[in-house]
């Protein structure tokens, strides 16, 4: 017979009956005081005072596992409120029969490492001894530990590590069940909360004020220091966020690709960067600026229901560590909600903005404008038509325009009627109106208003441009030279029209590259329609800058920068015009592509110096233009473009007096035709791309050190460099010529002492 069989056999003492039946009673007060609580927080009170009165101890405290946090918790009731104690679950006597799985005795709790004596040390409490038992589930799954200290009268024994494990073993259904019915209830709040968070939002449509909340409510879900709502601007491509400040509104703006918020809004991707200093991308000047140190960045599109990414949620520093691929989804969920509300303010914003635009734009304009209703009524009348007919606004607005017109004005009625039917503008240059009695030599344009979205007349608008003599003449000398010019001699009487002024100013060359093939392929009439249309492309990039276009040399261009107006910054306004210029043209030559049409690259000269500038020739027939060093000196620079592979250079005097930063290398010391003295010049890079010019930060760390072993004639150091340079980036031409150079000198040394100077051969 077994010792277990035996153990069964053998009868019981009275007081072994006593006590089976005082532990069945117990085991059954557990189970209905837990059937009648509905909280968790009761049991875990309940098992606290059972526990305690069983194993007649100071006190206990049950512990529920999260595993969303990896943390043991507690509550226990103080006053009205519930009060939550938290530890890790690797933590402590508890941590440790937590992750053992295992039921513990300690009889010393100082003498045992595992016990934290915090605690005692902050309340003056003094542990003894320490009973802990895991609590599991009838799956075996250990949901929690039971924890009892300070037994009354000597230790903790093994019968009291059965009863407990017993007791909180009856508990352990309904826990789970509470804490279940408990996550739901949280859950669902939190829905309901959510809920009527975006059903508030969604109702708000001043785009300042939303903003606000909406930065609130994601800085509050988040545990966050800031956020920010980047909205993406069509009309300027540019990501931009409103935010009050001292009882105003302010604004941040930016271009769409730049910075993390840049980056995301482009690609349509997250970043969750748990370093920001560690990420090239990141821009550390607004921490300089400010003061404020970014940790960690969660950065996510904001996308409509079409697919549209319309802005991005950036938010930064979450308070309790790096933000988690949970938060990154949760954030999504929020900015997909809001999408509809940003958009729907934004466009009320557009709407005010608008509105209030066309109305300082109307009554701006030098040109007079009315606006008809269907019938042709008078609705809008700008202060230009008071001015031109020397009328009131209030006497024409609500009259028929008809009564208005005398009997030979009846024409323009009919014409109104056309361009009403066949919706399209009529224009009517240097037409006798007369209004109210009082006639004028005006341009008169006609056009339909009709509305985009159900495609119905709503009326009509006129557009007056008063042509005396002098605007008249202005309008003609203006397109065969500069308006500015143009102006003057018509402005000032006193213009000495034969002389110049020395003066310091930046000049600019242009060039096209490929144009022989355009000539011989096109013919003459579409060689001239090609010129027509780069010309205007890149004279809207030099005007655009301020600058004066000064004439036309083939395909050429000469542009100044300065005169005859100077600038505090022309030598910056010519460096932006000629990157535009780059890149207008590669988008011009991805149009042409489409079309099957022939592709051409330019090059791109600018010094700055002292030139001449005056009109020059006889009384007969004058020329404004500039003359001097400088300009041929920036003619050598536009031609030297082929020589070193480059499209825009520039001599180190422009440099010198660059206000901005630019991505630019130096890249010779050179002798151009007809000089004798060494130029140092600079080629610039910021129309480049990652994708045109692949690792560039690289690549001009490497050629600024093979360019100094260069001048050192350091041969195969240099190669070295300019070869590493070709491989980060195999479409950098100047890095091939100057490993080409290298090998030449290599292989014939220049006589005497070499200063690193390059004579240019041609012009």
């Amino acid at each position: 017979m077994s010792a277990m069989t035996e153990t069964l056999s053998r009868p019981m003492t009275e007081s072994q009956r006593a006590a089976a039946l005082r532990r069945t009673e117990v085991l059954l007060e557990v189970t209905r005081k837990c059937a009648t609580i509905t909280q968790i927080d009761g049991v875990l009170a309940m098992l606290v005072e059972l526990t305690s009165r069983e194993l007649n101890c100071d006190r206990g405290t049950l512990f529920l596992n999260d595993p969303k946090t990896g943390e043991l918790y507690s509550r226990f009731a103080q006053g009205s409120q519930s009060l939550e104690i938290r530890i890790l679950n690797t933590s402590g006597i508890a941590g440790h029969v937590f992750q053992a799985g295992e039921s513990l005795l300690v009889e010393d709790a100082y003498a045992d490492p595992r016990f934290n004596s915090t605690v005692d040390q902050r309340t003056g409490y003094k542990t003894r001894n320490i009973i802990c038992v895991p609590v599991r589930t009838p799956l075996g799954q250990i949901i929690g530990v039971m924890q009892n200290i300070n037994k009354h009268d000597g230790s903790f024994t093994a019968d009291d590590v059965t009863l407990l494990e017993e007791m909180t073993s009856q508990a352990t259904v309904f826990l789970q069940s509470l804490q279940s019915i408990e996550e739901i209830e949280q859950v669902r709040a939190k829905e309901l909360a959510f809920l009527s968070m975006i059903s508030e939002i969604s109702s708000e449509v001043d785009l300042t004020r939303l903003l606000q909340r909406v930065v609130a409510e994601t800085v509050r879900m988040f545990e966050a220091e800031r956020a920010t709502i980047f909205i993406h601007d069509k009309a300027t491509d540019t990501l931009f966020s409103l935010f009050s400040a001292g009882g105003k509104v302010s604004e941040i703006r930016f271009p769409s690709g730049v910075g993390i918020a840049g980056t995301v809004f482009t690609t349509g991707q997250s970043l969750n960067i748990p370093h920001a200093y560690a990420d090239l991308r990141f821009n550390p000047s607004f921490d300089r600026q400010t003061g404020f140190f970014t940790r960690c960045i969660l950065c996510v599109p904001i996308i409509n229901k079409q697919g549209e990414v319309i802005g991005v949620t950036q938010v930064l520093n979450k308070k309790t560590g790096a933000f988690t691929d949970k938060d990154e989804q949760q954030l999504k969920t929020f900015t997909g909600q809001i999408a509809i509300a940003l958009e729907n303010s934004k466009l009320f914003d557009d709407v005010q903005r608008m509105k209030l635009y066309n109305e300082s734009v109307l009554q701006s304009m030098s040109n007079g404008v009315l606006t008809l209703d269907p019938l042709g009524k008078i609705i809008t009348c700008n202060q230009a038509i008071e001015r031109i007919w020397a009328c009131k606004a209030a006497e024409v607005q609500g009259r028929l325009l008809a009564e208005l017109l005398d009997q030979q004005g009846a024409w323009i009625m009919e014409r109104i009627e056309k361009v009403k039917e066949e919706r399209s503008s009529d224009v009517f240059p240097d037409a006798e109106v007369a209004l109210g009695g009082v006639t004028k030599s005006v341009n008169l344009t006609i056009m339909p208003l009709v509305s985009e979205s159900d495609d119905s007349k709503l009326g009509s608008m006129l557009m007056v441009e008063d042509i005396s003599s002098e605007k008249r003449m202005k309008s003609t000398m203006s397109r065969y030279m500069d308006p500015v010019i143009a102006a003057q001699m018509m402005d000032d009487d006193t213009l000495d029209l034969l002389g110049g002024v020395s003066a310091e100013a930046t000049i600019m060359f242009t060039d096209v590259r490929g144009f022989t093939t355009i000539t011989e392929e096109y013919g003459a009439q579409g060689t001239v329609s090609f010129l027509n249309e780069y010309f205007s492309l890149m004279v809207d990039c030099i005007t655009a800058q301020g600058g004066m276009l000064d004439k036309f040399i083939g395909d050429a261009i000469m542009a100044c920068f300065g005169l005859p107006m100077p600038h505090d910054d022309d030598p910056d306004r010519a460096a932006r015009a000629a990157i535009n210029m780059i890149r207008t043209l590669w988008e011009w030559n991805a149009q042409r592509r489409d079309r099957g049409l022939k592709t051409v690259d330019m090059g791109v000269g600018i010094h700055t110096d002292h030139i001449v500038s005056g009109n020059i020739g006889s009384p007969k027939r004058m020329d404004y233009t500039v003359i001097g060093d400088g300009v041929n000196l920036a003619s050598r620079l536009e031609s030297a473009c082929k020589a070193y592979s480059a499209r825009i250079l520039a001599s180190e005097n422009t440099v010198a007096r660059f206000n901005g930063t630019y991505r630019m290398r130096d890249i010779d010391l050179v002798v151009v035709k007809g000089k004798t003295a060494p130029v140092r010049v600079f080629e610039l890079l910021d129309y480049h791309d990652a994708q045109t010019f692949p690792a560039m930060r690289d690549v001009l760390g490497h050629f600024e050190d093979g360019i100094v072993a260069y001048r050192a004639a350091r041969w195969e150091e240099a190669i070295a460099r300019f070869e590493k340079c070709v491989s980060l980036n195999p479409g950098d031409g100047l890095s091939r010529t100057y490993v080409d150079r290298c090998r030449i000198l290599q292989a014939t040394p220049p006589q005497g002492e070499w200063d690193g100077v390059w004579v240019m051969k041609e012009k």
